[in-house]
């Protein structure tokens, strides 16, 4: 059922999603929480699919919010509440509000949301992107207990890493963090299995991603060991290596769909990693409400503590020290064969000449 309301406000909202209630068969709301989507027309269709596979794990009320400021005066100064309501099918297991807003109304988008929550109901908000600042600080993310972020849609991913442990307060947290979960379980799972002392470790994935520096900043955090961060292709996050006295334990996915877990003394074994849609990693994160304190430790845990390998610089130091030293040592041959010279002077050149194939040989 679809339901459209023009210049509406959040009083008749509500009494729509009452009458469709009822219209459906169902008194009871029957939902456990209100996720709130703040986002824009381009990726409110995305978010909302999103959204809408993961109410069928998690029945709730999903208010999409879409600021339309305006681009003209005259279209700013026009305030103005517009609905769409899904109920049924359309909108999961759940009731879906589309609530596009214009004029100055943007500025106050809390005070039409807040009427619309669920009583006595956690209340998630999620930026798909665009992120606030500091989310807790936003009027939207203010009412709610748990704040969802993507760091991957921002323009810096890795830098906004350093944005989110600056704001961060309990009840944040990131999808890129959600993308490691797998990850992280299989790891955990090895050292269960087969308790080592891990002398170091290295990440491998492809540039800019946030998620493999959270997997990365989450090894060092925890075992307290230099990682080393080394860029590949992709996708995503392509292999892990823990090193021990042993050998390595290698978590490797080239493909991002299946890994393959090496461990010393031990045969292969392949294991399920495939990247997962939006929709699950939003399921997951609405399984838990409260906060993460294992990803407030790794998120404020700074990026540079990343070792990242140098090739190209080593190779340098080195042709640089090869070079200096050879430099030396033609200073040094040169001294001797001047000085060969002057006693060859007076012994007589045929000395001269064994003198000078000697310090050739030895060179």
């Amino acid at each position: 059922m679809k339901i459209d309301l023009t210049d509406t406000t959040s009083s008749k909202i509500n009494a729509a999603l009452m009458a469709a209630r009822r219209a459906s068969g169902s008194t009871a709301a029957g939902m456990v929480l209100t996720l709130v989507i703040v986002t824009d027309e381009g990726s409110a269709y995305d978010a909302l699919k999103a959204a809408n596979d993961a109410s069928r794990e998690h029945p709730m009320r999903t208010l999409a919010v879409i600021k339309r400021a305006g681009r003209s005066p005259r279209a700013r100064a026009e305030t103005r509440l517009d609905a769409e309501i899904l109920v049924g099918s359309d909108a999961g297991s759940g009731e879906t509000v589309i609530l596009r807003m214009h004029g100055e109304l943007v500025a106050h988008a809390q005070s039409v949301v807040l009427p619309l929550l669920l009583p006595d109901a956690p209340v998630v908000v999620w930026w798909p992107d665009n992120a606030p600042l500091h989310p807790a600080q936003d009027p939207l993310g203010s009412i709610a207990q748990r704040r969802i972020s993507d760091a991957v849609t921002a323009e810096s991913p890795v830098g906004q890493l350093a944005q989110r442990a600056e704001s961060y307060t309990p009840g944040d947290t990131d999808l890129a963090w959600t993308r490691i979960t797998g990850w992280r379980s299989m790891l955990a799972a090895a050292l269960d299995q087969r308790p080592s002392t891990i002398i170091s470790a290295a990440v491998e994935g492809e540039s800019y991603n946030p998620s493999v520096e959270l997997l990365g900043l989450w090894l060092h955090s925890r075992l307290h060991v230099p990682v080393e961060r080394v860029v590949t292709g992709g996708p995503g996050i392509t292999a892990v290596h823990l090193r021990t006295k042993d050998g390595d334990i290698t978590l490797d996915r080239p493909d991002g769909l299946m890994g393959t877990l090496s461990m010393p003394g031990s045969p292969d074994r392949q294991v399920a990693l495939k990247r997962r849609e939006t929709s699950e990693l939003i399921a997951e994160e609405l399984r838990r409400l409260d906060p993460d304190d294992i990803y407030a430790a790794a998120v404020r845990t700074p990026v540079d503590r990343l070792r990242e390998p140098a090739p190209h610089a080593e190779t340098a130091a080195a042709v640089s020290e090869t070079a200096a030293a050879g430099t030396d040592a033609g200073e040094d041959a040169a001294g001797e064969d001047a000085a060969a010279e002057d006693g060859a002077a007076a012994k007589g050149p045929k000395k001269t000449a064994g003198k000078r194939t000697t310090r050739k040989s030895d060179s």
